[in-house]
């Protein structure tokens, strides 16, 4: 019974762990785009804390993002990895696979400012297996 108690305390841990390192993603707007029929841009603030990172996904967007604060690393599929610090540019096409997105530091936190030129009303994120 203790060895019960001591696994889901463990695992309790683990999942506490994991769930604190995933980026905190904050919508600033959201806008038709008239001129340009059933497009939308949207733009977020993602905030990933020390050793955070994204899952593998892509956006079926144009994504053209700009670091705020601290460090992160970005690559998609077929890219280079790149690691950018604060002032710097990242772009992700509609096809990309975004298959490394987090923060280049295991005690700092880091920032970006992203905008999305995307299909009105399609999901802003889609995980890719």
């Amino acid at each position: 019974m203790k060895r019960k108690i001591l696994l889901l305390a463990l695992a309790s841990l683990v999942v506490d762990t994991v769930a604190a390192q995933q980026p905190k993603v904050t919508s600033l707007l959201s806008k038709e785009l008239k001129d340009i029929s059933g497009r939308e841009g949207l733009m977020i603030v993602v905030e990933f804390p020390p050793g955070g990172a994204d899952p593998i996904h892509r956006h079926n967007a144009h994504g053209f993002i700009y670091v705020l604060e601290g460090s992160v690393v970005m690559q998609v599929k077929g890219g280079k990895e790149v690691t950018l610090t604060a002032g710097q540019t990242f772009y992700e096409g509609p096809d990309d696979i975004h298959v490394v997105g987090r923060n280049a530091s295991a005690t700092k936190p880091a920032k970006i400012l992203a905008f999305l030129v995307k299909d009105k009303d399609a999901p802003a994120l889609v995980l890719v297996k």
